[in-house]
């Protein structure tokens, strides 16, 4: 039913390329609306409150990446960048300002609805998870909880807005205490094959993860110079 649809915001001045994207989502039941412009993308997510973007970055007016910007001060809504650009300054770039994937022009269809569909379901916002099962996904430390069920962190009491991939990241980190994990390590498992060979994408979102979350008494995200990264337990009691 229309109620239940997920909303999905095309930002793209391509008529074109926005009129088949909406095509193709509408037929895997996504309801679309189509923001040809920096500025509109900005007004159209506060009135339609999609649950994912799709966000050219080359737009008249403000780009893709001031758009990203200026999301990310107000929400994790997640946003996959599409582009013609596929120099690995863009994509990390992009992922620097929040962006939870990246495609290049041309993209085939299906891959893009994949990609679509596998966002959307990492991103489980809090009120979408309402009973707390067994099985629930959950770390603690002092100050910190992860909940990889309903995709929330906690820390020092308070509510942090983390996109999914941060998030899942630190999950990782976390559920596995002093262990030390390779940057492709840490790209096999949180990102899968597209993005292998592309490890910064693993220190950008550590450093976006420590902007937020702050060394502990008790724990801290460790740099493994040379190696990758471990969430390392300092103090067991």
């Amino acid at each position: 039913m229309t109620a239940s649809k997920q909303k999905i915001l095309i930002v793209d001045d391509d008529a074109n390329i926005a009129e088949l994207i909406s095509l193709y989502l509408n037929k895997e039941c996504y309801d679309t609306q189509v923001a040809s412009d920096g500025e509109s993308a900005l007004s159209m997510f506060q009135s339609y409150q999609p649950n994912l973007i799709l966000l050219d970055l080359m737009l008249p007016g403000i780009d893709g990446y001031q758009v990203c910007r200026e999301i990310r001060t107000k929400s994790s809504v997640p946003i996959i960048m599409l582009s013609a650009k596929g120099e690995v300054f863009d994509k990390v770039l992009g992922l620097e300002l929040g962006a939870d994937d990246y495609m290049e022009k041309p993209f085939d269809s299906k891959e893009l609805v994949a990609r679509v569909k596998a966002v959307l379901r990492r991103y489980r916002p809090a009120e979408e998870s309402i009973s707390v099962r067994p099985t629930d996904k959950v770390v603690e430390y002092p100050d910190l909880t992860i909940n990889l069920t309903n995709y929330s962190v906690t820390y020092m009491g308070r509510s942090i807005e983390m996109p999914p991939k941060e998030l899942e990241l630190l999950y990782f980190l976390a559920s596995s205490p002093n262990r030390v994990f390779t940057r492709e390590q840490l790209l096999d498992q949180i990102w899968g094959y597209e993005y292998i060979g592309d490890t910064r994408t693993v220190d950008v979102h550590i450093k976006r993860i420590r902007e937020k979350i702050h060394d502990n008494a008790a724990w801290r995200i460790a740099t493994i110079w040379g190696i990758g990264y471990k969430f390392e337990v300092l103090n067991q009691n």
